[in-house]
């Protein structure tokens, strides 16, 4: 029988991927969003270790140490936190509350997982781990076939740098002009593509914490690889569409997508660099002479070879962009290295990655299902993301000032004097980062 852990933190997205991290390694997993039911879990469970978040919404960290000490014993506890930073915070909780281990948000969940198993270590992954690993092979996103989405593709406006990392430590920030991506599809087209293709787990069978209905949840998602640094691909689909997000150290790297209008071919049209007709003759060539696309657009100077790793970049921000536009379709989250292989990776903050998302594909419809005019918000009390780590406009950081719990949502757009779509975008973005929540 695998040693059971209970894991303890009111930040559901992280919870799960924690969850699904610990049960890969050999372990079984009570999780719980607040104290009290953990409590119950435990006892339950029988648990024999507790990783456990310091400030949860109805106690202390602390207190639920005491209170599983006095029910199943000394057990060893890890707290985890995103608030109580610094050596004082470390040194009361190692000492005074004799934790077994200490970690800040955003840790390494490898360090986590590697101080959890020095204290309780795991059985042999189960059959049903295996199961699942064996299903992640069955789904890939397939480059060779064109997909066209039944939904118009969105547009999009991509700000005219991005910033890049290479071997050797190499980073580089690419400047060109603003694109606009429009949301047209040239038909299918083979652009050429980037790199090989690359699998992600399906989101069939049985089911776990990694797997779920995307809905709202995407801003979560990146922000619980952000937190845990994790490594490892969140794959995303809606009917044939299959879109897969890489992540490196918890930051997204790359991505790709088996839908037409996503080839690099293609998206160049869609930004305006390059002719339909011009793609279509570039196409026709490279799959004569088995090259890829953009090789041939090189050669025909219609592409400056410079300029390819720009539109590389770009293409692979509009991927993972377009997946803000999605309210239905569902994800997996899968623990892999496949990363850390890719040459050339985007180097963008998940904050303001989320912040533009949010902002410029939640269509005004879902904003106000999402922000509704009776409803207060209130700072959170351990945000996902620091405000200065925020590219903000000075009307939003004055904006957050206000957001009080004592005025209601109408009352804070009023105040802000932009159009109400405007503001209700950027208080979804605020949201999703868990800057901001709304007042129980």
């Amino acid at each position: 029988m695998p040693p059971t852990l209970l894991i303890v933190d009111d930040n559901k997205e992280l919870l799960a991927l924690l969850t699904g991290l610990f049960e890969e390694a050999g372990y079984t997993v009570a999780a719980a969003s607040k104290g009290k039911p953990a409590l119950d879990l435990a006892k339950d469970s029988k648990a024999k270790l507790a990783i456990v978040d310091l400030l949860l919404p109805d106690m202390m960290g602390y207190q639920l140490a005491d209170a599983l000490r006095t029910a199943l014993g000394d057990i060893p506890f890890v707290f985890i936190t995103g608030v109580f930073k610094g050596t004082k915070h470390s040194t009361e909780a190692l000492q005074r509350h004799k934790a077994a281990g200490f970690f800040e948000k955003p840790f390494d969940a490898k360090k986590l997982l590697e101080s959890v198993k020095k204290l309780v270590p795991p059985d042999a992954p189960s059959p049903l781990t295996s199961a699942m690993q064996s299903a992640a092979n069955d789904f890939e996103v397939e480059l060779d076939i064109d997909v066209e989405e039944d939904a118009p593709q969105e547009e999009m406006e991509l700000t005219g740098k991005i910033r890049v990392t290479g071997g050797g430590n190499i980073s580089a920030e690419l400047r060109g002009e603003a694109l606009h991506a429009s949301g047209g599809s040239t038909g299918p087209v083979s652009g050429g593509r980037p790199h090989p293709p690359a699998a992600v787990a399906k989101p069939k069978g049985t089911r776990s914490q990694r797997t779920g209905q995307l809905g709202d949840n995407l801003p979560g998602l990146i922000t619980a690889f952000y937190l845990a640094k994790e490594t490892g691909e969140l794959g995303v689909q809606r009917g044939k569409v299959k879109k897969v997000i890489y992540f490196e150290g918890g930051n997204p790297v790359f991505a790709l997508s088996n839908l037409a209008a996503d080839r690099f071919g293609q998206f160049l049209v869609r930004v305006g660099k390059i002719k339909p007709e011009q793609l279509q003759d570039a196409a026709v060539v490279a799959s004569a002479s088995k090259r890829r696309t953009g090789d041939v657009l090189v050669e025909r100077g219609q592409l400056k070879d410079t300029e390819r790793l720009y539109y590389v970049g770009q293409q692979v921000k509009a991927i993972i962009y377009s997946a803000f536009g999605w309210e239905d379709g569902s994800f997996v989250v899968s623990f892999r290295e496949k990363a850390r292989s890719e040459v050339i990776k985007l180097d963008v903050f998940p904050g303001n990655l989320i912040l533009r998302g949010v902002k410029k594909l939640y269509k005004p419809e879902r904003l106000a299902r999402l922000i509704q005019p009776e409803d207060r918000l209130i700072p959170s009390p351990q945000p996902a993301y620091a405000l200065n780590e925020l590219e903000l406009e000075k009307w939003e950081a004055q904006l957050l000032l206000k957001i009080d719990g004592v005025r209601t949502n109408a009352e804070v757009i009023a105040l802000a004097g932009k159009p109400e779509h405007q503001v209700r975008a950027f208080l979804v973005a605020m949201l999703g980062l868990n800057v901001i929540e709304k007042r129980a």
